[in-house]
């Protein structure tokens, strides 16, 4: 990837990595099977890869053998990556694995030429348009199915209800839209943008919602609750600094809320599935 201000850390990657399972739009594999060759292995490339949290939920879901080819920009990442690889591929065969670190917006299409799959999680709201039509141009171009999934679309519903939820979740929106370092991120505008960028290009274009679910009512989530909460009232303040006051008494309420169990929210994402003609 070319993010230079954003370093996502391991540790944030394992809190969020069971959110994510549990939320993608798992009939968009099922469509996906269906255009992925019949016989032979198949060669999955997987964009801007993290430490490896796709290949662990959508090896086991597909028939093998499978190679999947590993992307990222964080060399630390990177290296962690492969060392984790699920048993095996759906049939029982083998799942294989191998690195590349670079800038996944400029791959020339012939990186993706033997692809039989393309997948990204938590990608697209990182990108800047330019940046998006260009990964989208390579993607299309190598004629097979793309499954992108997670991506931020600019709505939370936090229950009970609070004054400052408006407020804050617009200040997030605006600090995911930010320009840095001379780029402007697309934010939650960029799974409308990706839709529009491959239909452009002749393809089929399939959107499911994969909200996550975090509160009392779903195990395991509360200090996934606690991380997200803060990082998104963070983003809001830093977008907003005149939301510093009110923000530091908002912080309160919610987290005792949370303590109690009293609070749900629903974060909610995309995943997008486009299909060659």
């Amino acid at each position: 990837m070319s993010v230079e201000t954003v370093r996502v850390s391991p540790e944030w990657l394992a809190l969020r990595e069971p959110a994510d399972a549990q939320a993608r739009a798992a009939d968009l594999v099922s469509r996906a099977r269906q255009h992925l060759p019949a016989n032979g292995r198949l060669v999955i490339h997987d964009l801007g890869c993290g430490t490896g949290a796709m290949t662990r939920w959508l090896a086991p879901l597909l028939p093998g053998p499978q190679h999947w080819v590993l992307y990222d920009r964080d060399a630390d990442l990177l290296a962690a990556a492969p060392a984790d690889l699920p048993a095996a591929a759906a049939d029982g065969t083998a799942v294989t694995a191998e690195t590349r670190q670079c800038d996944i917006t400029r791959l020339d299409p012939g990186e993706l030429a033997d692809a039989s799959l393309l997948t990204a999680s938590a990608l697209l709201d990182m990108l800047t348009a330019d940046e998006l039509d260009r990964l989208v141009r390579s993607c299309a171009g190598a004629g097979c199915p793309v499954l992108m999934t997670g991506s931020v679309v600019g709505r939370v519903d936090l229950l009970p209800g609070d004054p400052l939820d408006e407020l804050v979740a617009d200040a997030f929106n605006d600090h995911q839209r930010r320009t840095t370092g001379g780029r402007r991120l697309l934010g939650p505008d960029a799974v409308a943008a990706a839709v529009d960028a491959f239909t452009r290009l002749g393809a089929e274009v399939v959107v499911r919602p994969s909200p996550w679910r975090l509160g009392p009512a779903h195990s395991g989530s509360a200090e996934l609750t606690a991380e997200w909460f803060t990082g998104w009232v963070g983003a809001a303040v830093e977008q907003r600094p005149e939301l510093v006051g009110p923000g530091a008494a908002y912080v309160r309420r919610r987290r005792a809320e949370a303590a109690t169990g009293r609070l749900a929210v629903t974060v909610h994402h995309e995943d997008l599935l486009a299909l060659p003609r």
